[in-house]
């Protein structure tokens, strides 16, 4: 559906605020989307993004300095993500054996557990992009990249 159907806005200042218009409203529907997927467990999409970023690492530890860098969402806290984290036994927190003011997360086998029932129904979500060809869904990428830099 067209963003002009969507949000019920027939004219834009420009061809670049309707594009700024659109990303946004996409923004909020791809995080609601997702969110739908992930509230059966539990999970914010902050927190999923965090246990796929250890899961990547697993087995070795992650500084909470490496997760910031990684994370999608620069404004999450990752220390109170890591604490909710904990709070569901999904992972397992160390002192740094090199810097004891750092501290080290690792994902538990329940969060890989939990990752990999997940994994399922995210297969199920990515397939409604499938309405690009690859080659457009490479496009797209590739322009919001350019955006971006």
């Amino acid at each position: 559906m067209a963003i002009e159907d969507d949000i019920k806005q027939s004219k834009f200042k420009s061809v670049h605020n309707k594009l700024i218009v659109n990303l946004m409203y996409t923004n909020n529907w791809l995080f609601n989307s997702q969110y739908r997927v992930l509230r059966p467990y539990g999970l914010t999409i902050q927190q999923y993004n965090v246990l796929r970023i250890l899961r990547g690492q697993h087995p070795k530890p992650v500084r909470i300095n490496n997760i910031i860098e990684r994370m999608m969402d620069k404004m999450s806290n990752a220390s109170r993500l890591v604490e909710r984290l904990l709070q569901k036994e999904l992972v397992e927190r160390t002192e740094c054996a090199i810097d004891r003011r750092a501290v080290n997360v690792v994902i538990n086998q329940s969060g890989m557990d939990l990752l990999a029932k997940i994994d399922v129904k995210q297969s199920q979500w990515e397939k409604g992009f499938h309405t690009l060809s690859n080659a457009e869904a490479k496009q797209m990428s590739d322009l919001l990249d350019k955006l971006r830099s």
